[in-house]
């Protein structure tokens, strides 16, 4: 009972923060990004469902924005949680030199290919 009442809890918590902020990335951002990836952005698993982690989490202030949001595969978005990137890869012992980097051309190279959301779209 007290594990149910802890998940309600937690998932109107993550409603409320999604609800203060706008998120503006778009079907068309979201396939390209994972087209751009290839895989899973913190461990490069393929040929696995890929979900929407944000970079900043969302209870860190974070959005889904096509800045904020790489592909990550179950276990690495599930492992994260809504830990700081950088350190959440150097516990897991991942190079997170590489990811930063790649993250970086990545976002350059879709804003210059992928027109960004704007109001109302």
């Amino acid at each position: 009972m007290a594990n149910a009442t802890r998940r309600l809890r937690a998932t109107r918590r993550r409603r409320r923060r999604l609800a203060q902020v706008e998120h503006d990335l778009e079907a068309g951002q979201w396939d390209a990004l994972r087209a751009a990836w290839g895989g899973c952005a913190y461990c490069g698993a393929r040929d696995v469902p890929l979900q929407r982690d944000c970079v900043l989490p969302i209870s860190r202030g974070g959005r889904y924005t096509l800045d904020n949001v790489v592909p990550a595969c179950g276990a690495c978005n599930a492992s994260k949680c809504n830990a700081e990137v950088t350190g959440w890869m150097r516990r897991k012992r991942l190079d997170e030199r590489a990811f930063l980097l790649r993250h970086a051309q990545i976002r350059t190279g879709l804003r210059a290919v992928v027109p960004e959301a704007g109001p109302g779209r």
